[in-house]
């Protein structure tokens, strides 16, 4: 088997050492299943949340981010209500129709700017609150980071909650990469969540050196009522659930999260700065976590991916998509560089 790194997605990448060894940990012992109440491992992953984000709380483990995504939302919807989302959120584009499946939700898109959405622009959906003929909007919801690597500050988040809660709405993010922006922004997970007014979080672990799993937390526990019949009946209840905690657990202590987007970060920013050297690529957002989005001469592209493969992100412009994760090396970066000046040489 060739071992092969490149820039395509932080989901390509291994489990980080520690992580791994965490799950070593659990493995000899028996523990009650499903998360039960005797599973000292889910307990423990669950006090380390909440010294993150307060006690008022409820924390679910999952398998994956469409799973947090679609259920965290749906506890909080009927099927005659509607998602307020960016036309690029994964709510929209990434979840191959879940939430309509599961939930029987519509999707109401925005033309985000710069991969964000604000609140003026959901206005002219709540013209329908009220009217028994249209999907009424109940849940507004973002991605941090979002999908174009842009960072909603704690000013714009709040500027959302405010508007969401000022009209009966609900207030979702979708934080795959939420270790990432946190380290970009230089504060704490409360700043930009709880203290800022988001209902549900999807809390993400895979992005940044986890194996599997993701997390629903809830912020106020009457929010959760009966959430655990609706994960289980939606085939989300993992039976040995400490794989999963431990993993968290291990996440969350001596800040290995942060050690992990940090250093995904970094490479980023060290890869943008040595992209700026050459004026046939041209940076089209902002860098600030852990992605790149760049215009590319087309046929620099395909020679590229055969040493580091990326993904093309608009086929149209060549822009391309360069994610750096908690493995990225120097070397990668130089590598990858140095293959760029190759060809543009």
């Amino acid at each position: 088997m060739t071992l092969k790194k490149g820039f395509a997605s932080d989901n390509w990448s291994g489990v980080c050492p520690e992580i791994m060894q965490a799950l070593q940990d659990v493995n000899p012992a028996h523990n009650e299943a499903y998360g039960e109440l005797d599973d000292p491992v889910t307990e423990a992953a669950i006090e380390k949340f909440k010294q993150h984000f307060g006690d008022d709380i409820a924390v679910f483990f999952v398998y994956n981010g469409t799973a947090a995504n679609v259920l965290g939302v749906g506890q909080l919807m009927r099927s005659y209500h509607a998602v307020v989302t960016a036309k690029t959120a994964h709510l929209n584009e990434d979840e191959c129709a879940a939430p309509e499946k599961f939930i029987g939700c519509k999707i109401l898109e925005l033309e985000p700017q710069e991969g964000k959405i604000r609140p003026q622009q959901v206005e002219p959906f709540l013209n329908s609150i009220g009217f028994q003929h249209h999907a009424q909007p109940k849940i507004i919801s973002i991605s941090q980071v979002t999908e174009m690597g842009t960072i909603y500050t704690q000013e714009e988040v709040k500027d959302i909650a405010d508007f969401a809660h000022k009209n009966n709405l609900y207030f979702h993010m979708d934080g795959a990469r939420i270790a990432n922006a946190v380290v970009a922004l230089n504060t704490d997970f409360r700043n930009i969540t709880v203290d800022a007014g988001v209902d549900v979080l999807s809390f993400g672990g895979t992005k940044n050196g986890l194996m599997f799993g993701e997390v629903v937390i809830f912020f106020g526990k009457e929010k959760a009522k009966d959430f655990e019949y609706l994960r289980k009946q939606s085939m989300q209840l993992h039976s040995k659930m400490r794989y999963i905690a431990a993993q968290f657990d291990r996440f969350l202590t001596d800040d290995l999260w942060k050690k992990n987007a940090q250093h995904a970060n970094n490479m980023t920013i060290l890869l943008a700065e040595k992209l700026t050297q050459f004026p046939q690529l041209k940076i089209t957002q902002e860098v600030k976590a852990n992605g790149i989005f760049c215009i590319m001469p087309p046929e620099l592209i395909p020679q590229l991916q055969k040493k580091y493969f990326f993904h093309v992100w608009n086929v149209e412009t060549h822009e391309v998509r360069l994610m750096c994760s908690w493995d990225t090396t120097e070397e990668d970066v130089d590598g990858f560089v140095s293959l760029i000046k190759k060809y543009l040489s």
